[in-house]
């Protein structure tokens, strides 16, 4: 075997024995762990517990994603006291990865943990919640989902297909990828082949570039075969883990197209209405946990593996010019307003992302921008 051969078989996505073995012990870990909350407090089920499948959008071993996975599939068997068991399934091991939305509104799957963009081919408006370029940051994305009036529109796009969805993590505003070579002007971009998905590929279009939209799983291949040009895929935590430094030598920031990616727990919608008060009460609270405690996990892993994928690669960020950038937030403007032309729901989808975004942007020019402009102004550790 050849070193890129032995390179590329570690980057790729665990085998789905290995992915299984995990599920399986998974489900060993939550028994146990639902048996000892059984014993030190009364318990409230004393049936069989009500086995539900959770099908997962990213591969087993997947820092921050399939972590989160796993945490609340066991927070659930834990929490509920024995009353529901969750077994979690990886991509291909029930539905492919981009399947789940279909799989569950189909009852087929009572679960998903995965990104609501991903079903933009259904409806455009999918993407406002899980993020549109030059949108809203993980804690006002957020902030419009709990407090806006996101989750009632979100809740009646997903009514029509038989869905039930709630947000369950957030990765930051995330990097502008990995390139084959560097982008210095707005011609680059013309024949380039990069996997995005989402909305921001729209703008790729227009910008002269095709964009595909891959699973995480399949990625590492595309790049060993050449069949793409450019990825991203949120950050330093998971390129180090891809080890995209090792295949492309450009790596670019900010990101425009993603700056504030929200995750998500789908469940069939006719299991929801079944549900008590009770029950409805502690899904949404284990996935308002795991919100905090994904987006954590990527802030904290993204620095620190920013740092180790430096050292150990040589590469350097580069920061997108200011031309490029203005010309991609004008075209991420555009396709982001276009999806009020799609249908009824989609206008009012947009024109509530857009006033809390104004809304936001007004409070946040006098806090937090200028709060982070001063801070980096500032080397606070110079003389340590």
């Amino acid at each position: 075997m050849t070193d890129a051969a032995k390179d590329k078989t570690m980057l790729n996505a665990p085998s789905t024995a290995k992915a299984m073995s995990r599920r399986r012990a998974l489900l060993g870990c939550g028994a146990a762990l639902t048996g000892a909350a059984a014993l030190a407090a009364p318990a409230i089920a004393q049936g069989a517990p009500r086995i539900l499948r959770l099908a997962s959008s990213w591969p087993a071993g997947l820092g921050g994603l399939a972590d989160s996975a796993t945490r609340l599939a066991e927070q659930i068997n834990i929490v509920s006291d024995g009353r529901y068991h969750i077994e979690l399934y990886w991509p291909g091991e029930l539905v492919p990865a981009f399947g789940v939305h279909d799989a569950v509104g189909a009852g087929e799957v009572d679960l998903y943990h995965s990104a609501e963009y991903y079903f933009q081919n259904k409806h455009r408006g999918f993407n406002f919640f899980t993020t549109v370029p030059l949108g809203l940051t993980t804690p006002e994305q957020t902030a419009w989902t709990k407090f806006g009036g996101g989750q009632a529109l979100w809740d009646e796009l997903n009514a029509r297909y038989n869905v039930k969805a709630i947000a369950c993590g957030g990765t930051g505003i995330q990097m502008g990828g990995w390139f084959n070579k560097e982008i210095l002007t707005t011609d680059d971009f013309e024949g380039l082949i990069m996997r995005l998905p989402g909305l921001g590929a729209q703008v790729l279009a227009a910008m002269g570039a095709t964009a595909v939209s891959l699973p995480a799983d399949g990625i590492v291949s595309a790049l060993f075969e050449g069949s793409i040009d450019a990825t991203e895929w949120v950050g330093p935590y998971n390129d180090l883990q891809f080890g995209f430094q090792k295949l492309l030598t450009t790596y670019i920031y900010p990101g425009f197209h993603e700056p504030g990616t929200m995750a998500s727990f789908g469940m069939n919608l006719d299991l929801w209405n079944s549900l008590d008060a009770r029950d409805r009460a502690l899904f949404e609270t284990i996935c308002d946990a795991e919100l905090t405690s994904h987006t954590a996990d990527f802030y904290g892993n993204n620095g620190i593996a920013l740092v180790q994928l430096l050292a150990e690669s040589g590469v350097q960020p580069t920061r997108l010019p200011d031309d490029v950038w203005n010309e991609l937030s004008r075209v991420s403007f555009d396709v982001t307003a276009s999806v009020a032309n799609d249908d009824d729901l989609g206008r009012r989808i947009v024109e509530s992302y857009e006033a809390y975004r104004a809304l936001v942007n007004g409070a946040g020019a006098i806090s937090q921008t200028e709060y982070f402009a001063r801070r980096g102004a500032v080397d606070l550790f110079a003389d340590l």
